[in-house]
């Protein structure tokens, strides 16, 4: 399939013409229209320092079913000690420039450059990016963000500076959008890690399919807007 190179209209070309690895197209920009357009359509933002912008549409895409999210038992365990409280949109811009520190392994995604993290921003101010908090202590210790369209929510990245932090984040976010009848996560691509935590991968086709309709539906913005504190998930429809 070929490369294509958006310009200054606010197009696409659609995303089943990636390529093989997923990679669609290059250039445009980081608005807050385009970003929201490409998710619309299937597409995301990914790319490193010193790299145009690369709007990615991988086959397969990974996403997660909220109901469907896996809690592993020795995760119940820590879960059960009750040591950590949790958070939607306390602390976005932290959680954000948290994600964007140096680390081990990466989830899904590229390191966060601050032309991204500034966007990213922008989308929360404007209502559409939000955040889940892990706190320890009152220390923020893990979290993850995304954005949130219809009765989509597409995550972006995770991090933990604390054993399970994100995956505890992920579970309670999960548990949030099912009350809400989200239709999924989407987790973009593949890990172990997320694999884990009861994602799965579906095709591309499927995919687009499936957030065609769901982007339809009328944001539910109040479940955002308000300081809401969390606590873990205890439901026994939350598989092992």
């Amino acid at each position: 399939m070929p490369l294509f190179r958006l310009s200054e209209r606010l197009d696409f070309p659609p995303a089943w013409l990636a390529r093989s690895d997923g990679l669609l197209c290059i250039g445009g920009d980081l608005s807050a229209q385009r970003i929201l357009l490409a998710y619309e359509n299937g597409i995301f933002p990914w790319f490193s320092e010193n790299e145009p912008i690369l709007w990615w549409s991988p086959d397969p895409r990974l996403v997660l079913i909220p109901e469907h999210i896996n809690i592993s038992k020795s995760l119940k365990k820590k879960i059960k000690k009750n040591s950590f409280h949790l958070t939607l949109d306390h602390a976005f811009e932290e959680t954000i420039l948290s994600c964007a520190q140096p680390r081990r392994k990466k989830y899904a995604g590229t390191w966060l450059i601050e032309e991204m993290i500034e966007a990213y921003i922008q989308l929360h101010k404007l209502g559409y990016a939000h955040s889940i908090e892990t706190w320890k202590e009152g220390l923020l210790v893990g979290g993850l963000y995304g954005i949130c369209l219809g009765g989509i929510f597409f995550g972006e990245s995770m991090f933990s500076f604390e054993s399970d932090a994100s995956k505890i984040a992920l579970i309670t976010l999960a548990h949030h959008l099912k009350q809400h009848r989200f239709d999924l996560i989407d987790c973009q691509v593949t890990t172990n890690h997320l694999l884990s935590m009861g994602a799965t991968e579906i095709s591309r086709n499927s995919y687009l399919d499936i957030i065609q309709q769901s982007i339809k539906r009328k944001d539910i913005k109040n479940i955002w807007d308000q300081e809401i504190l969390l606590t873990i998930p205890q439901s026994t429809s939350l598989h092992e």
